[in-house]
């Protein structure tokens, strides 16, 4: 498993505003989309891809394409899906999944709710999006979904990670093929399994709290 905690001013100046407390929703949204994209950037330095013959206006020569079938990416319901707009303006021939994940707040159980995912993925690569790597239950099990149907390999972008909830990946995905990026590996969990200093629920600070 490898982790990669994206180091860069423009990463962490729009982290910065989403830790912001008094940043409203609709700036939430466009930056998490904006920092995403510059996370993206750096998840997909090994994209498969393979050499393709195309005629420009000059001359005809070889550029690059992504191999088939073409990379996988699955958001995490429902926090994931305000990722999503990041990583496919930047990969817009991937095809998109999704798999639905809670964590019990009580137990800190991951339940499976909902999944849309081709049946077989032997040979895909597969990029999952969730903000917050938190105790690592969440990712951790989708990521065993992902491998159980054959993923080839499992890339997750998260905005923020707890050291616990990585030293729990590491724990049961050590040797396995699974890269994690993020934009910054925070202090701490508090009791409540929050990410500290963290950005409080990113699916609340997105969407607004359902009523």
């Amino acid at each position: 498993m490898r982790v990669l905690e994206v180091d860069h001013p423009l990463v962490a100046h729009k982290l910065t505003v989403l830790r912001d407390k008094t940043t409203p929703s609709p700036v939430f949204r466009q930056l998490t989309e904006e920092l995403v994209t510059l996370l993206a950037y750096e998840a997909t330095r090994e994209v498969r891809t393979e050499p393709v013959e195309i005629e420009t206006p000059v001359t005809r020569t070889i550029g690059t394409a992504f191999t088939k079938p073409t990379p996988l990416v699955v958001p995490i319901l429902r926090a994931g899906l305000g990722m999503l707009e990041g990583m496919t303006k930047l990969v817009p021939t991937a095809e998109v999944g999704f798999l639905g994940m809670a964590r019990n707040e009580e137990t800190l159980d991951v339940i499976t709710y909902a999944e849309r995912l081709p049946a077989d993925l032997t040979g895909r690569q597969v990029f999952v999006l969730d903000p917050m790597l938190a105790t690592g239950g969440t990712l951790r099990e989708a990521i065993k979904f992902l491998f159980a149907r054959g993923a080839a390999d499992v890339t997750c972008i998260c905005l923020l990670a707890a050291p616990e909830g990585l030293q729990a990946l590491r724990d049961e995905l050590e040797d396995t093929n699974v890269s994690i990026v993020v934009a910054s590996i925070d202090e701490r969990l508090n009791e409540k399994a929050y990410i500290v200093p963290g950005l409080g629920d990113a699916g609340d600070r997105l969407y607004g709290v359902a009523g």
